[in-house]
């Protein structure tokens, strides 16, 4: 009789496993739709253009800057 309690134990653990990951997946699905909308938000703000041009300000110094000199020069005597 143990047994049997135990095995229709088991399917409703399997089918609350099931509930939860269904759960799990749609709260991670609408986490990612949340952060997409902030990111998008992020981006049309003022913030966001001042950080994008920054970024591409400073991608822009960073690949002048090297001349292909080496930076340390070694000198003898």
């Amino acid at each position: 009789m143990g047994c049997c309690a135990s095995c229709f134990g088991s399917e409703r653990n399997a089918e609350d496993v099931e509930r939860e990951q269904l759960d799990s997946a749609e709260a991670r699905q609408k986490a990612a739709d949340a952060a997409q909308q902030r990111q998008e938000h992020f981006e049309k703000s003022a913030a966001g253009r001042a950080a994008r041009a920054q970024m591409a300000a400073a991608a822009k110094q960073s690949a002048n800057s090297n001349s292909g000199d080496p930076v340390l020069k070694w000198q003898m005597g």
